[in-house]
């Protein structure tokens, strides 16, 4: 939901709650745009706020981690440290559902007299800022300086009168009615949910597309069109979702899709996310800390895997448009069993041929058909048959190389597939590591590749890849009924899965005709039941690359019926004799074991 102003009306309560009557110890400011501040109070002793005018990440939270700052902190820190260092927290409040949080602060000014002043949050996008103001409202400074030429509406300078800025002229969502609502909204010539979140302050395009949903309205339809009954119940919707805001009944939450990606945060329930995984906290500040983290995450490991990504796709690309060459050529060389015809029919009625004739009419003696065999008038037929016999034991030699050289093809293309959907799986650095040993073995990179001088040589290349190779290990899932289910992350671990880990009575499976891992039931001596044999194999189709598809063929057999041809590239098998399953890749009620 993006810190709107539900969110940070949630975000205001919890802090006005905790940080009440609590005394700054210590501000610090670890980025340009960024201030921590320890606080100390009586019951619950020493607490941490963050809080971020970042125009891409504005934020504010509280947090049990430090960080680092610089030696000499900037002037806006030294200016906060002179006025409010010690300073007691009054109160914790927001503007009608604005999204910013006011800070009344009360302290001790320079000659011993009590002064109270506000420190300023706004969450604004590009537009954040923290601005510290005396008690009459005039700004003492700000950790961003706006002047007249980047902003018409205000200026953000010391001396200078604080206010909010009315650009959109929304009204409070807090004291609408029904009938105001009504008046607001549907009276627009816009979407229904544009038409919602820009009639009122504070509400973003995902709380207005979640009160659609829950009034099983459609977002997207004119606002001018909803029937007058539909009107009143969207109305309704909206007054108790309000009502909610106001007495403070929040479920801070976090969304999150197949691969374990946050999605989206809120402070209310989201209930048009009821394809995916909800997880709710006791606290927005968690909910705001463990989503940025998971954002962070998952960004640091695309990141970390661009340059993998980009050798991978390139590799594909050019293996690609190597198979169909090679197809090509092969397809070519289906005419040389006409040539080696020719060559015979030659043989067999060249007394016939005139002399610098430039082709021959004959019975094909092999279906008794006329057929037509064009010829070179500077040769005699027997120079003409040879010619034919030689083209033809040339196309039988590039037949032979080439139908090697295709297979030889096929399989590095699909082990590049194969590489490139673990590299889509790859939920941690570790995980990354052996995707690039594979690489490296198979010589799509060198091998010193992102390596350091350390390990040189043959000796030091397989040590190197020999502690590289378990530091990742593979998923580990438990069914409800209770069956241990493994999941191999790349090709290194599908063949360790198969042929070190698995016993010979456990369970193999895997998605039909596609890249994916390895999974492994494991055997517990008594028969499996059918709801083991479907978790096992949607976990197959969901660490696969037809997992975006809403069915999946899966295919399970005995470990035992498993073989490795020799010389097979890693996580390559073969097995004749096997059972399917068509099911769906949702594996939300599989539990991952730590």
């Amino acid at each position: 939901m993006a810190l709107d102003g539900i969110t940070v009306a949630c975000i205001t309560r919890e802090l006005n709650e905790k940080l009440k009557d609590a005394r700054i110890s210590r501000i610090a400011q670890p980025e340009n745009d960024e201030l921590l501040f320890t606080l100390k109070g009586r019951e619950r002793g020493q607490l941490r706020l963050l809080m971020s005018a970042s125009a891409s990440l504005p934020l504010i939270y509280l947090t049990d981690k430090n960080l680092m700052s610089p030696v000499t902190a900037p002037n806006f820190c030294m200016l906060l440290r002179k006025y409010i260092g010690n300073g007691k927290i009054i109160r914790v409040y927001q503007p009608s559902l604005e999204r910013i949080i006011r800070f009344e602060i009360e302290h001790y000014d320079e000659m011993g007299d009590l002064k109270h002043s506000t420190l300023i949050l706004e969450l604004m996008g590009k537009y954040s800022n923290i601005i510290f103001c005396s008690e009459d409202g005039t700004i003492i400074d700000s950790i961003k300086h706006i002047g007249a030429n980047t902003s018409s509406v205000r200026e953000v300078f010391p001396g200078r009168p604080y206010f909010i800025p009315d650009t959109q002229h929304k009204a409070n969502p807090l004291t609408a009615d029904s009938q105001s609502f009504i008046q607001q909204v549907f009276t627009k010539a816009m979407p229904l949910s544009k038409a919602i979140y820009s009639s009122y302050t504070g509400l973003s395009p995902v709380a207005a597309e979640e009160l659609c949903f829950r009034a099983s309205l459609e977002s997207s339809q004119p606002a001018s069109s909803v029937e007058p009954l539909a009107q009143v119940h969207l109305a309704n919707l909206f007054l108790l979702m309000m009502e909610d805001v106001k007495e403070g009944k929040f479920t801070p939450n976090i969304v999150t899709d197949e691969k374990n990606e946050p999605v989206e945060f809120a402070a209310l329930p989201l209930t048009m996310y009821s394809d995916m995984k909800c997880t709710a906290y006791p606290s927005i500040s968690v909910v705001l800390q463990q989503y940025y983290d998971l954002r962070n995450k998952v960004n640091r490991i695309r990141q970390k895997s661009a340059d993998l990504r980009h050798i991978t796709s390139t590799a594909l690309e050019r293996t690609a448009r190597k198979l169909q060459l090679q197809d090509k050529q092969l397809k070519d060389t289906r005419k040389r069993d006409k040539y080696r015809l020719y060559g015979e029919l030659l043989h067999t009625y060249g007394f016939h041929v005139p002399e610098g004739a430039s082709s021959v009419t004959v019975t094909n003696y092999y279906t008794n058909e006329d057929i037509t065999i064009p010829l070179d008038p500077q040769k005699t037929a027997a120079e003409n048959a040879q010619h034919f016999y030689d083209k033809y034991d040339k196309m039988k030699r590039t037949y032979e190389a080439l139908t090697e050289l295709t297979k030889e093809t096929q399989a590095e293309l699909e082990q590049l597939e194969s590489i490139q959907t673990f590299l889509d799986m790859a939920d941690g650095e570790e995980d990354l590591v052996q995707v690039k040993q594979e690489l490296q073995d198979s010589g799509f990179i060198k091998a010193h590749y992102g390596s350091d001088k350390k390990g040189s040589g043959k000796a030091g290349r397989r040590e190197n890849v020999k502690k590289q190779r378990i530091v990742s290990r593979p998923y580990h899932y438990r069914t409800p009924d209770g069956y241990d289910v493994y999941v191999g992350k790349n090709n290194y671990q599908n063949d360790e899965l198969t042929f070190h880990f698995a016993s010979g009575n456990d369970l193999w499976f895997h998605a039909k005709g596609c890249p994916g891992s390895h999974v492994i039931l494991k055997y517990k001596g008594v028969p499996v039941p059918d709801s083991a044999y479907e978790d096992a194999a949607r976990l197959a189709a969901y660490y696969s690359a037809n997992r975006a598809s809403g069915k999946v063929e899966v295919d399970y057999v005995r470990k035992k019926e498993v073989k490795k041809p020799s010389k097979a590239r890693s996580g390559f098998v073969v097995y004749y004799t096997n059972y399917s399953m068509v099911i769906e890749p949702d594996i939300r009620r599989m539990e991952l074991v730590e």
